[in-house]
């Protein structure tokens, strides 16, 4: 885009486009790793440079302009057609022809070796990229197409996202600090949820629900505690005795002021692969297909 003497820089583009999708300054900023004050001038320049508004803003909501979604819809198969093309020069100057992007919302890729494994050594073109996805939004990433394919617990029920097959299941603890009362117990069940605050964080109700019911088997309801957005903010809350939390992946974050208690009557958690289904590739197939052959690995 250019006016006399002035033009929008590729950095410019991905601030609009993460804005476009995300919708809030704050969160466009902390994905970007840049200030909100930088996200806020990309905008003005790029609306001063076109001749109109982009974004509909006010203190609470911000919305794209029906100009905004038009340059949206343009410029995202452009920038992802430039991404894409600088992503398969720099495999080809490696030896590889593919890149797999492989989302996961905790520290445990190691539960994932045997399928890895597997993966590379019968497609060994194609180079398996781990990328940190925060389980209080993990859908944008899939949506913004910066993961491919996304590790995530079940259920799911999301439009347009296909569910692969379960890759593993893993017993549900509950994370308390090791001073609480149910810290020496050998298990708990979820009727002891009814005297505890459990801890919350922005995931979908359905979600967070299959994991943390509202009520207990007794019909007592389960109090709402504090929210996390990732793993290292619900353990500093949990540490701290504002809540406890069910959780999976216990074995990934030993601490001595944590303690973990099997929850007998808990479903186990199901980790699957999932992926935005206008967006399947083989190799995403052939991942899908490898995970089935060997699953699922009960950990």
């Amino acid at each position: 885009m250019n006016e006399t003497g002035g033009k929008v820089e590729i950095r410019d583009i991905e601030i609009f486009l993460t804005l476009a999708q995300e919708l809030h300054f704050g969160r466009t900023a902390e994905w970007l790793h840049v200030s909100p004050a930088r996200v806020s001038q990309a905008i003005k320049k790029q609306e001063r440079l076109i001749g109109g508004a982009l974004f509909d803003r006010t203190s609470r909501h911000v919305h794209l302009t029906p100009l905004g979604q038009q340059l949206y819809d343009d410029l995202l198969p452009i920038h992802r057609g430039l991404e894409q093309s600088l992503e398969r020069a720099a495999l080809t100057a490696k030896g590889k022809t593919e890149v797999l992007r492989l989302g996961m919302m905790s520290s445990n890729s190691e539960d994932l070796r045997p399928v890895l494994a597997a993966f590379t050594s019968r497609r060994p073109g194609c180079t398996v990229q781990i990328r940190a996805v925060g389980y209080n939004d993990p859908f944008s990433a899939l949506r913004r197409g910066t993961i491919d394919v996304l590790l995530a617990w079940l259920p799911i029920r999301e439009p347009g996202l296909t569910v692969g097959p379960v890759v593993y299941t893993e017993p549900v603890v509950l994370c308390v600090p090791s001073t609480h009362r149910l810290a020496t117990r050998d298990s708990v069940c979820y009727e002891d949820l009814a005297d505890e605050a459990v801890l919350t964080g922005a995931a979908p109700d359905y979600w967070r629900e299959a994991l943390i019911p509202t009520h207990t088997p007794g019909g007592r309801l389960i109090p709402r505690g504090p929210a996390a957005i990732d793993g290292m903010q619900l353990l500093a809350v949990v540490a701290s005795g504002e809540a406890v939390c069910p959780a999976h992946a216990q074995r990934y974050y030993a601490r001595p002021d944590i303690a973990y208690i099997p929850i007998r009557d808990a479903p186990l958690g199901r980790w699957a692969l999932w992926w935005r289904t206008s967006s399947e590739t083989d190799p995403i197939r052939y991942l899908a297909k490898v995970a089935d052959g060997l699953g699922p690995l009960p950990l």
